[in-house]
């Protein structure tokens, strides 16, 4: 044999062995067992959530049952974070009602129905007329109007008021203006929205809107809009911002936040990059824009990652990633990635002047207590 036969031969065999070894290695990998998170007890786990819930509390086993089933069905886990997460939220906005008494409530649903005649020019004395109306309880529409306490009760009023009103469907047609319900004053439509992307666990003989008012429907609803979305933030705070102003908006507050800086612009940190329905660009995406040259993108590219706001896939963007480069390394310091969005609040149902940090500040101070709580 030649010595360049012995060569070759010498480093086919060596070949051969790393071709073995590799062979090992990968079959030992795909034949080691994934790690698995720990089995939860069900018993064990509503346990814990009841010792979490405020002792006097009625019913707190009821409680338990229904926020257990929901992480259950959403696939997430009944971690003690998780859970004061939602008890946080839901002492703040019911304080463990299921349908809580909202003060004033006759009086913004009036003015609801008299702003809506006047939008439409309705004369004052047809919609006195149709209130008068016997409902199908017995009871006029303005008396059930005038003795209306909660939002369940409103709603109800305005469904039959729709459906049996020959004004009722002038006035509002198929848009009833309770816009949220239940322990966690979830979105409506936040709530028909998810069913459309994910089966609903509990039979449904009414509607959507009829489960938000139920214990069961309202934490479900309530925790998927809380917890059941992807966000690597740092600290709850920021969720409980997002519960309040919408998912990712503390991300993209953030994110306004860069862009102002690096700009030298103004800009409102709501959550909001782009105006919504529209083409004209925001002062969010003008601003961006003005960085074009260094981060390296045209309009419509920025245009384009900026739509992604909503989502997940924007944190991953080429904008959102240079924007943050460009900050960090300008700015000399790591650029939070997260920002409580600065947002005034806006309903018929509030009458003080609040916003969301406020919310956010409020629900955490509830969350720390009882991650702390003694458990009885």
């Amino acid at each position: 044999m030649s010595d360049r036969q012995r060569r070759i031969s010498v480093n086919l065999h060596r070949l051969s062995r790393a071709a073995a070894v590799l062979a090992v290695a990968l079959s030992a990998a795909c034949s080691a067992p994934r790690v698995r998170e720990p089995r939860i007890d069900p018993d064990v786990a509503r346990a814990e959530i009841v010792k979490r819930i405020p002792a006097a509390t009625r019913n707190r086993e009821g409680w338990a049952i229904d926020i257990f089933a929901a992480f259950e069905a959403l696939s997430i886990r009944p971690t003690p974070e998780n859970i004061c997460a939602v008890l946080a939220v839901t002492e703040q906005e019911s304080t463990y009602q299921v349908n809580p008494p909202v003060a004033g409530l006759s009086t913004i649903a009036r003015r609801e129905i008299d702003a809506r005649a006047k939008r439409y020019k309705i004369p004052q004395l047809m919609v006195n007329a149709a209130l008068g109306v016997q409902s199908p309880n017995g009871k006029t529409y303005r008396e059930r109007l005038e003795q209306v306490k909660t939002e369940q009760e409103l709603n109800d009023l305005f469904a039959d008021f729709i459906g049996m009103v020959p004004l009722g469907e002038r006035l509002f047609g198929s848009f009833n203006p309770v816009r949220t319900g239940g322990p966690m004053q979830v979105s409506i439509a936040y709530a028909e929205e998810h069913v459309r992307n994910k089966r609903y666990p509990y039979p449904m003989p009414g509607s959507v809107r009829e489960e938000v008012f139920t214990r069961r429907g309202g934490m479900y609803f309530g925790i998927a809009h809380l917890l059941d979305y992807p966000a690597d933030y740092s600290d709850m705070l920021f969720r409980f911002a997002d519960f309040n102003a919408g998912h990712y908006a503390s991300r993209n507050a953030a994110f306004q936040s860069a862009v102002a800086k690096l700009s030298k612009t103004k800009l409102a940190l709501d959550g909001d990059l782009l105006i919504h329905g529209s083409d004209q660009p925001s002062k969010t995406e003008l601003a961006v824009r003005s960085l074009s040259a260094e981060l390296g993108l045209n309009d419509r590219e920025i245009r384009r990652d900026l739509s992604l706001g909503r989502e997940e896939s924007f944190g991953e963007s080429k904008l959102f990633e240079r924007v943050f480069a460009l900050a960090d390394k300008r700015l000399k310091s790591t650029t939070p990635r997260a920002v409580v969005p600065t947002i005034r609040l806006e309903s018929p149902k509030i009458t003080r002047k609040l916003t969301t940090a406020w919310f956010a500040t409020r629900v955490d101070q509830r969350y720390e207590r009882c991650l702390t709580r003694p458990k009885k």
